[in-house]
């Protein structure tokens, strides 16, 4: 009896060392080596410490930032206030420095060169993955999620929707979505020619009911909950991911978790819904492919049916992940654009009699002076201020060898406000900057403007948004011209995308 206890014990405090020395270099003598590593390189950053600390003082400064707008509606230089804790790593540590998340290194690139090498390289560098709260996975999947040959299928079926002719055939439900805006707007201003409007919500609606016309060729009464939803897990989404991520905690039924799974059960119920109504009425003979989901079914059906198996086509749970990606991307990224399009405009006046001049003149597609208008304001304010890669193995980034297990961040938005690129006048609108091209407003530096990403995984839908964004404003700019309020707060800040935190206060003035 003696002896089993003590060989119980034994077995006992085996594992319980093993365990011990396991967690031990899991949360320190891991992290030191790689922390050492990097310094050896030359590498700058914050020292790895126990308990979480960068994402505690990120959450806090953020708070801190966010408390109060900025002084100046001129002052266009955001990164303080939007990455306020990103901001000033790369100030102390340099452009190229790392953070971390719990216990990985998070390594910040600036260099339009080590970027464009991340971007060509889209098998090497993969989207982030194996971190934080695998809830956060619930917003949008789909291609943007997808990796290597997995990526490549979504991708080839998907590019279909997507083609330019093809886009221009949803011009005509473009022009009905802003129509429907805009005589809204006559209404309100309808008494006294003129009214203080918050235009971010209206534009919202807008670009939901774009996506829900040309996506599905519903209207937005049919997809309002689903915006409802999907800005509701935006939310939830962005308070866990500055959260502890505990593994296995997913599991608990908190508030938060409940209620994330609970959005995504029913906007997969309705978007299912209107896929089976699609896919009935294919059956049925019936010619549903000018909108985007019937060109994505199409464009699998047609996959599937040339290699003879299923599995080079999408399962109907891939089409729904594209179809809540449809719903985000086309409404998040098109909505954004034109909302800082309409508050720099009212800003800078000059600039907003020059596009009107424009519209009356030159057919939409070519208005050039317009392209340059919506390039400076994706510089300033891009719709992510940054993009994260990982890599799984020993990985060599120009002159750094990067562990395992490492994560990157392009910055963006500090790219795309770096003096060094954009010359003294980087902070100031100045859509003449983009009069020759992009190539030549980056001195030959193409990669030092990402708005919609790059190399092989640059952002599909970068021409619907385009198209959609130019026939939205030049049909706002041939009815009423507008100015700041008084009442507007300048306060840029980011829930997935960069949005303006109190809304957006214009004037608007019939013509």
């Amino acid at each position: 009896m003696a002896m089993e206890l003590a060989t119980a014990f034994v077995c006992a405090f085996g594992v319980t060392l093993i365990l011990a020395l396991y967690i031990l270099n899991w949360l320190w003598l891991k992290p030191k080596k790689i922390e050492k590593l990097l310094r050896d390189q030359g590498l700058k950053g914050t020292p790895y410490r126990l308990m979480f600390r960068d994402l505690k003082e990120m959450v806090e400064m953020l708070i801190e930032a966010k408390s109060k707008p900025m002084r100046s509606l001129a002052d266009h230089d955001i990164a303080h206030r939007v990455f306020p804790f990103y901001h000033k790593v790369v100030a102390v540590h340099g452009k190229t420095c790392f953070t971390w998340m719990g216990t990985r290194p998070l390594v910040h690139i600036s260099d339009p060169i080590k970027i464009r090498e991340v971007f060509a390289n889209n098998y090497q560098f993969q989207k982030q993955r194996g971190s934080g709260n695998p809830l956060t996975k619930l917003l949008v999947r789909g291609l943007v999620d997808t990796e290597a040959d997995q990526w490549a299928k979504h991708r080839k079926i998907i590019n279909p929707a997507f083609h330019v002719e093809k886009l221009k055939r949803m011009v005509p439900a473009f022009y009905v979505s802003c129509n429907e805006m805009i005589h809204k707007w006559e209404d309100m201003v309808k008494e006294e020619s003129s009214c203080e409007v918050d235009v971010w919500p209206h534009l919202q609606t807008l670009t939901a009911d774009v996506i829900s016309r040309t996506a599905f060729g519903s209207n937005f009464t049919e997809g309002r909950k689903i915006f409802e939803l999907q800005r509701e897990m935006e939310k939830l989404v962005m308070k866990a991911a500055m959260s502890l991520y505990i593994p296995g905690s997913k599991f608990f039924p908190t508030k938060n978790n409940t209620r994330m799974k609970e959005i995504d059960r029913e906007v997969k119920a309705k978007i299912k819904s209107l896929i089976d109504r699609r896919v009935a009425a294919m059956k049925d003979g019936e010619s549903t492919y000018d909108d985007l989901l019937g060109i994505l079914l199409d464009s699998n059906h047609k996959e599937i049916k040339q290699h003879g198996s299923n599995k080079f086509g999408l399962s109907i749970d891939d089409i729904i992940e594209e179809c809540k990606l449809f719903y985000f991307g086309g409404q998040e990224t098109t909505g954004n654009m034109l909302v800082w399009t309409m508050i720099l405009l009212g800003q800078y006046k000059d600039w907003q009699t020059r596009a009107r001049e424009f519209t009356k003149s030159i057919y939409l597609l070519k208005l050039i002076d317009m392209n340059m208008i919506f390039s400076e304001v994706l510089r300033l304010y891009p719709p992510v201020g940054f993009l994260r890669r990982m890599v799984h193995e020993e990985t060599k980034l120009t002159n750094l060898i990067l562990p395992a297990g490492t994560f990157i961040q392009l910055n963006t938005l500090f790219l795309h406000h770096n003096q060094d690129i954009w010359g003294e006048d980087v902070n100031e609108f100045k859509p003449e900057r983009f009069s020759e091209g992009v190539l030549k407003a980056t001195k030959g530096q193409q990669a030092a403007y990402v708005p919609f990403g790059g190399g092989p995984r640059t952002c599909i839908g970068q021409n619907f948004a385009m198209l959609e964004a130019k026939m939205a404003l030049t049909m706002i700019l041939q009815r009423f011209s507008f100015d700041i309020s008084p009442s507007y707060s300048h306060a840029p800040h980011t829930i997935i995308t960069l949005k303006p935190q109190f809304g957006a206060h214009l004037i608007l003035h019939k013509l």
